[in-house]
């Protein structure tokens, strides 16, 4: 049975708490809510997973150290060292205790996109930063989903397909097993709407079997999460789901309530 993960990606906000103050209770939140897990027969244990601005890694190292909470990075360089201003490589990132690094979110694509680079050129950057971070013994969390206008011309397949291929072209489909898939459908980020759990599940199994086709044991043993407007109303009857191994959690990771009590839904949700 696949451990599932939450991961919280405060992206580039500063609540109204300081960053300390805010782990400190992500931290407190936490251990109550392994007493809750470990009183629910139903349960089981999870992964959880914060992602910082990078400005608070030093903080989260200090706070974090010694709990069972990971934390990592929102994105990583393609490149070990040299000029590349504001760019953070894959060994600094360990340096600060990571275990966890995000890769390709769909707010770093758009990025690049304003430079009028293509998909399959978008691709290649992303299995270039997968590497470094497989390399220096990171989890990389590799987002991928499909616009409004890609799901409404029905090309939500062909849009997982390609990525995918190229992340096994590039480093053959073993390493996927030192990898955690998020599929975040770009029209439910941010906007409330989130893909319904049945659309989550025909996703996620779809990448499941393309990765079988390659190698079926990894693709059994690897960790899918779900991404889009995850709230406690309905993160249970998702990560119900036997394909949905969990979520990454945008807004509602910096409501430290709300975020608790996505991750028992996890846990109780387990199959």
């Amino acid at each position: 049975m696949r451990k599932p993960l939450i991961a919280g990606n405060w992206k580039m906000n500063s609540p109204d708490e300081s960053s300390k103050v805010l782990l400190v209770n992500v931290l407190v939140h936490a251990q109550l809510l392994e007493k809750r897990i470990l009183e629910e027969k139903d349960a089981s244990d999870i992964d959880i997973a914060i992602f910082p601005p990078s400005v608070y890694l030093k903080e989260a190292q200090e706070i974090l150290t010694g709990s069972k909470i990971h934390w990592g990075t929102q994105n990583v360089s393609a490149y070990d060292e040299g000029p590349y201003t504001g760019e953070i490589s894959a060994s600094m990132i360990r340096g600060f205790g990571c275990d966890y690094v995000l890769i390709g979110h769909s707010e770093r694509r758009c990025l690049y996109e304003t430079l009028e680079l293509d998909q399959y050129v978008l691709d290649q950057i992303v299995a270039k930063k997968y590497a470094k971070a497989i390399n220096q013994g990171l989890t990389p969390i590799i987002c991928i989903g499909e616009t409004a206008e890609d799901y409404a011309a029905g090309k939500t397949e062909e849009i997982i397909a390609r990525l995918l291929d190229v992340l096994i072209e590039h480093q053959g489909p073993q390493a996927l097993a030192q990898t955690v898939l998020a599929y975040e459908p770009v029209w439910a980020i941010g906007t409330g709407q989130s893909a319904t759990p049945e659309w989550a599940q025909k996703v996620h199994s779809f990448m499941r079997e393309r990765v079988a086709k390659h190698d079926a044991a990894t693709a059994e043993s690897l960790r899918i999460i779900y991404g889009g407007s995850v709230k406690p109303e309905n993160a249970r009857e998702i990560f119900a789901q036997p394909d949905v191994d969990g979520g990454l959690i945008g807004g509602a990771s910096l409501e430290v309530e709300e975020f608790s009590e996505i991750c028992f839904s996890a846990a109780v949700s387990t199959h």
